[in-house]
């Protein structure tokens, strides 16, 4: 006999018939007349993260908000993490009430906002951002994905078929929008963490929410104490490094020494660490690679990160 019960699968399912612990994030975006408003969501997620030419997010949300019009009409957003102070998570539900138009809510909003960085050196118009946002991620809609470019604003009592699968109006009062990143912001204090390497104490206070439950109450978790759990370290074998990097390039070959200084990369990353490597060493006239050359990439890259 099972030790579960079965619950009934109901419009937003993911909050009333499960408990799903999300983001809680607010997306500034652009209304028609220039000014920027703000809404509170948290079906956010990562959804490009690799192998593409570029990183993008993906947002659900209704079709009739200001967030989604806004997207529909210039395609460009920001999505800010707040923190979890009591009086920041009260703030983000105030802004939450379907239907409120940016003109009503945003003179009574107590979030402070600042410009762009993409608009200040380069002029073109985008969202602020919130500027006691612990990071923010500026974006712009991929229109043209699954034919969502002949998506329009204005039907703001629902949108009739045909609908796309995944980007743009994808039914009645729903949207989908798959957003590129075009630049992650976070301050300092973050970011140096990030860096140099993140301990406990240095992770930030995101609020974790779990929706509109019970028709009065939003409910979320502040962050308490970071526990760390090592990963399982599984060297591979000088061999089945030496096996891989022999095909990785006809010309640029390695040394065992340079093999060694990879032995923990688990082995579906190693084809991309490897190939990484045979670039560094053709952009340098290097056809044997060893241990110093592999210092020098590796600082190379910690670098590139340090500039993102």
């Amino acid at each position: 006999m099972s030790s579960f019960e079965n619950l009934r699968i109901v419009d937003n399912f993911y909050q009333t018939s499960l408990y799903f612990p999300m983001p809680t994030v607010i997306i500034s975006t652009l209304c028609e007349d220039g000014s920027t408003t703000l809404g509170p969501y948290s079906l956010v997620q990562p959804y490009y993260v690799a192998g593409k030419d570029y990183y993008a997010m993906l947002l659900s949300c209704r079709n009739s908000s200001n967030t989604a019009q806004n997207i529909l009409r210039n395609g460009k957003c920001a999505i800010n993490f707040i923190d979890d102070k009591p009086a920041t998570f009260k703030e983000a539900v105030k802004l939450s009430w379907p239907g409120d138009k940016p003109s009503d809510k945003m003179p009574k909003c107590k979030f402070r906002l600042e410009k762009s960085q993409i608009q200040e050196q380069t002029g073109e118009l985008r969202p602020m951002v919130l500027t006691d946002a612990i990071q923010a991620i500026e974006c712009t809609w991929v229109r043209t994905l699954d034919g969502a470019d002949r998506d329009k604003p204005g039907q703001l009592s629902g949108y009739e078929p045909p609908y796309h699968d995944f980007n743009g109006i994808t039914s009645k009062f729903g949207a989908h929008f798959i957003l590129r990143v075009d630049r992650i912001l976070m301050k300092k204090k973050y970011a140096d963490a990030i860096i140099n390497g993140v301990t406990a104490r240095d992770f930030p206070p995101l609020p974790v929410d779990y929706g509109y439950r019970d028709s009065k109450n939003f409910w979320f978790h502040r962050k308490r104490r970071m526990r760390a759990e090592l990963l399982q370290v599984r060297k591979a074998s000088l061999e089945s490094v030496r096996y891989a990097a022999d095909r990785a390039d006809d010309k640029v070959k390695f040394t065992d020494d340079a093999l060694e200084t990879i032995l923990g990369v688990p082995r579906v990353f190693l084809p991309v660490v490897l190939k990484g490597c045979v670039s560094w060493a053709k952009e340098n006239n290097v056809t044997l690679v060893t241990a110093e050359h592999m210092k020098i990439i590796n600082d190379k890259r910690a670098k590139e990160k340090a500039q993102k």
